[in-house]
């Protein structure tokens, strides 16, 4: 989802289909009650079991997406204590041993922020995922050969606070690349087309015609989509996640 306006596009995409096929609908029912010869019965029936289903998937789907996107917002906290803390323990190593290990964690940190900074563009986003791992590497490799001449306690609480905060950044990189099957967006678009021609075609069978209601519909279903995608995509769109990265903004700066 390289494109900022991805979300939007597709909302917008959604009311106008929904506004044409609410016409096609009218239509068909127009039809259907100028052969009858008066207004037609309704279809409460059918009417209720389709905007149930929409109403349901869409509040599965908004409540999955707010999920994430609070895990998401979370994560960011915990990779910051996990980062602050392997830091801190560098303070445990010869002094000599410190300067190359805490260049590292600065240019670390730098590469983290730019993977999420770019997070939208998949190349780009790769790119620096591949810069931070080499980085990961480097710090190891560093903080082992640095060990070998210490205390067996520094070892003991360096050493585990680095690995997780390789680990936790694996962990929240492949949370952040998390996201529904498409099918489901899928059958959302397609019930919400499906409840659009039944509502059409209910107001064609009654000899009614409201364009308020019409446009009414459809934007608020179009909007309920927009927000579920601005969740689920918290770097694109209106909905961002990029301002909660100044803890670790506030963390790099901190590393003086």
């Amino acid at each position: 989802m390289e494109n900022a306006l991805l979300p939007l596009l597709v909302a917008v995409g959604l009311i106008v289909g929904m506004i044409v096929v609410l016409d096609v609908g009218r239509r068909l029912g127009a039809r259907r009650r100028a052969k009858a010869g008066g207004e037609l019965g309704g279809l409460g029936g059918v009417e209720g079991a389709v905007f149930g289903l929409l109403g349901l998937l869409i509040a599965f789907t908004f409540s999955e997406a707010a999920s994430r996107f609070n895990v998401r917002r979370e994560q960011i906290v915990e990779e910051s204590n996990v980062i602050g803390t392997a830091w801190l323990r560098l303070d445990l190593l010869p002094a000599d041993a410190q300067p190359a290990l805490r260049d590292a964690f600065r240019r670390y940190v730098d590469a983290r922020l730019e993977v999420f900074r770019k997070f939208a563009s998949p190349s780009r986003g790769r790119a620096e995922a591949d810069r931070t791992e080499a980085i990961q590497g480097e710090i190891w490799k560093m903080a082992v050969a640095a060990c070998r001449d210490t205390p067996s306690q520094v070892p003991m609480l360096l050493l585990p606070a680095v690995n997780e905060m390789i680990d936790f950044a694996a962990t929240r990189t492949q949370k952040a690349l998390m996201h529904p099957p498409p099918v489901i967006y899928v059958t959302l678009c397609i019930l919400a087309f499906a409840a659009a021609l039944i509502a059409g075609y209910g107001m064609g069978a009654a000899g009614t015609r409201s364009w308020f209601h019409t446009i009414a519909f459809a934007i608020i279903l179009g909007l309920a989509v927009d927000v579920i995608l601005d969740l689920e995509f918290p770097r694109v769109g209106f909905i961002r996640i990029d301002r909660y990265d100044q803890i670790l903004v506030d963390l790099r700066q901190s590393m003086k």
